[in-house]
């Protein structure tokens, strides 16, 4: 039986609404759609953080569309709420995919947002500082993560936590959403500048920074591809997931869980918003992954056409300074399914 929940990560339709502007009063926290109730408290008492969720919002969809470009659902979203359609109200891993994005998404957001000198309530991480074990000096400005990972804790899943932890879908989206979060957390790196006389080195400052949101996305795709399927239990009071199969290793707190076995997505279904098929997708004829015609097509085959395309050709740098390109066309085939 397949475990549903209430629209997942509504809070995502922040990204199309466009027409808002900035969200910069009480009142405007009232309008918007997709916020529960104590959301909506949230955005009255920060409403200045925001503009940030929304960014965050945006940058979560992005990412999942890049993340799953080549595979049969292509994380396609709809104008309408949830935001990634039906697909994702049943504990599949895509469903955690998106869970664990979208909180990260928002802790990055936020983040990045307070090291910009955006935000009142919090700017660089005044923790790091001093002279660190390795000789260098903590200096400029270390991305403050523990504001933006208590922020999303706090603003995101507030959903799961107003229905209560006990249910088995309940606990595999808080478990995602940590997970998500930890991508991040367990990736800061450290950057510095050197000083001295022609760049000698003999004074380094160095900073915290979080990693590019690109690799965040690669490390939670990776956990994706390697998720654990999982089944609610009783250890003592405590309901608690673990792997459905016992052979299986238990799953860390960086691992991706999901409850549900996944749809093929092969066939549109007006029944499921956001099962759109593969019926018209690009693939790539020689590959034998999923990308793969055989694969994406679902058996059905596919069709071919020569299609013109214009590329930038015969570049050259003029001084100084700019490029100048001629524009080349060219021939190419393009596989689409059937």
């Amino acid at each position: 039986m397949a475990s549903l929940s209430f629209p997942p990560a509504d809070w995502t339709y922040l990204a199309k609404l466009s027409s808002v502007g900035s969200i910069r009063d009480e009142e405007t926290c009232e309008r918007l759609r997709g916020l529960i109730q104590r959301q909506v408290q949230i955005c009255k008492r920060s409403v200045e953080v925001m503009d940030a969720v929304r960014r965050g919002a945006q940058l979560a969809i992005d990412e999942c569309q890049f993340q799953f470009r080549n595979r049969r659902w292509n994380c396609s979203t709809l104008e309408t709420m949830p935001v990634f359609g039906k697909v994702v109200t049943q504990g599949t891993r895509e469903a955690a995919f998106v869970y664990a994005i979208s909180a990260a998404s928002v802790a990055f957001a936020v983040t990045r947002a307070c090291s910009s000198g955006e935000l009142e309530k919090c700017g660089c991480d005044h923790n790091v500082h001093g002279v660190s074990q390795e000789g260098f000096q903590w200096s400029g400005c270390s991305d403050n993560i523990a504001y933006g990972v208590a922020f999303s804790q706090s603003f995101v899943d507030v959903r799961e936590r107003s229905k209560g932890q006990s249910s088995s879908r309940a606990l595999m989206n808080l478990h995602n959403n940590e997970a998500g979060r930890k991508a991040i957390l367990s990736h800061m790196r450290v950057e510095c500048k050197c000083h001295g006389v022609s760049g000698s080195c003999e004074v380094k400052t160095c900073w915290k920074a979080m990693p590019p949101f690109r690799k965040v996305g690669n490390i939670i795709k990776e956990k994706f591809d390697g998720a654990t399927e999982v089944e609610q239990r009783k250890v003592g009071t405590t309901k608690v997931l673990v792997p459905r199969n016992s052979q299986f290793k238990p799953h860390t707190d960086e691992d991706l869980v999901y409850l549900d076995p996944s749809p093929d997505f092969c066939d549109h279904d007006p029944r499921t918003p956001g099962m759109l098929g593969t019926v018209g997708r690009q693939c790539n004829r020689t590959s034998k992954a999923i990308d793969g015609c055989e694969l994406m097509c679902c058996g059905r085959g596919f069709q071919t056409q020569e299609v013109e395309v214009v590329d930038r050709c015969s570049c050259k740098f003029h001084w100084c300074c700019y490029v100048k390109c001629k524009q080349c066309r060219k021939m190419v085939e393009i596989h689409t399914c059937r």
